[in-house]
């Protein structure tokens, strides 16, 4: 009984998180088009994919770029007049968007899949699938973000960040150091290939 109720409330928490309204977000979105697209689906690969992406998890990450916790020349300033309403009505709207479909480089892929799939066992680098899952969709309640679909150059900026020792903070201490705990083991090979398997993922039909 108490697990059933744990569940419940666990779900309950994952539902106030992202009690935005997308109509509003919708509204408030004009200065996020000019990097992220109309529908969050960016055309500069530099810039992330926000189309798709878990409300509770952009809502989170806004908040990180406003008070500096996630340090950025760019995104702070932009989100330094969101309300904590408007930043929870940004990250419904572009979470009802889909994400535009793209494809992996041919030539990182036996690579790149081995590493999402398996890691890499000698160093003890956990396979990405463990937080992210077997298609990329994270995990809202977890804190891990969709990956699928998501632009390769940003994935290697931001795993590059990581190896460098970044740490943002997750959802709990645990989330805030688990990247870059990974990321400082690996060569700059396999983060291209792993990002390139990444952005090629997609939702199983």
């Amino acid at each position: 009984m108490k697990q059933i109720v744990l569940v419940v409330l666990i779900i309950f928490t994952g539902q106030l998180m992202a009690q935005g309204d997308a109509e509003k977000g919708q509204a408030l979105s004009a200065t996020c088009m000019a990097c992220h697209g109309t529908d969050g689906n960016s055309v500069n690969p530099i810039w992330p994919t926000i189309a798709g992406q878990h409300p509770q998890y952009s809502e989170r990450q806004l908040k990180l770029f406003k008070n500096g916790d996630r340090p950025s020349a760019t995104m702070m300033p932009m989100t330094m007049a969101l309300s904590e309403q408007d930043m929870a009505d940004l990250a419904a709207y572009f979470g009802q968007q889909e994400a535009k479909l793209l494809a992996a480089d041919p030539a990182k892929i036996e690579l790149g899949e081995a590493i999402y799939q398996g890691g890499i066992k000698d160093r003890d680098v956990p396979a990405c699938l463990a937080c992210h899952g077997p298609t990329g969709q994270g995990n809202p309640l977890s804190g891990y973000p969709v990956v699928a679909n998501q632009h390769a150059a940003y994935m290697v900026n931001e795993l590059n960040l990581f190896k460098q020792g970044r740490v943002v903070p997750g959802k709990d201490d645990v989330n805030g150091k688990i990247m870059a705990d990974i990321a400082k083991y690996m060569t700059q090979e396999e983060i291209e290939a792993v990002a390139s398997y990444m952005q090629g993922l997609q939702a199983a039909e």
